[in-house]
């Protein structure tokens, strides 16, 4: 599995993945408002087609994941792009990756606590707010369930 910079890509290609999974390029969380298409991040391609693509932000001694899509489930794609992140995390003197994923997001639940992340911190309505800067965001989500709150999640590096 190749692992590419974003930086590498054609930009153009970069915000196609985000308008085909998210919409726009455009993430409106509650740590802030981001260009997706303008972060740092890694990327896999299936010969020219990006198949898995993560995002993320380092402040000081945190690292933010702040996107992370995987077109082909049960192939390492996403764990390996996580993995890419928290090597280069450590690397900048990271204590911390965290990351925020939304309520009804429970394959992100699933799929994060599996490697290491643990619940941190809920956010009550935070998509509430975040709607009122990006009024896309569906009020329905997964299997159902109301989006309404955040979670964020840790994974203490070592």
């Amino acid at each position: 599995m190749n692992i590419y910079q974003v930086e590498d890509l054609p930009k153009y290609k970069i915000i196609e993945f985000f308008k085909l999974h998210w919409g726009s390029p455009e993430m409106v969380i509650s740590s802030g408002i981001y260009d997706c298409s303008a972060l740092d991040g890694f990327a896999v391609l299936n010969e020219d087609k990006i198949i898995g693509l993560i995002t993320y932000l380092i402040k000081n001694t945190e690292c933010e994941i702040i996107s992370l899509d995987s077109t082909e489930e049960g192939r390492g794609i996403g764990t390996s792009l996580v993995q890419e992140v928290e090597n280069l995390a450590k690397k900048k003197n990271c204590r911390i990756v965290k990351l925020i994923t939304t309520n009804d997001n429970l394959l992100a639940l699933k799929f994060y606590q599996k490697r290491g992340f643990i619940l941190s911190k809920i956010i009550h309505n935070a998509v509430e707010e975040a709607r009122k800067v990006k009024p896309e965001i569906p009020l329905i989500g997964n299997d159902g369930i109301p989006i309404k709150d955040e979670i964020e999640m840790v994974k203490v590096l070592r």
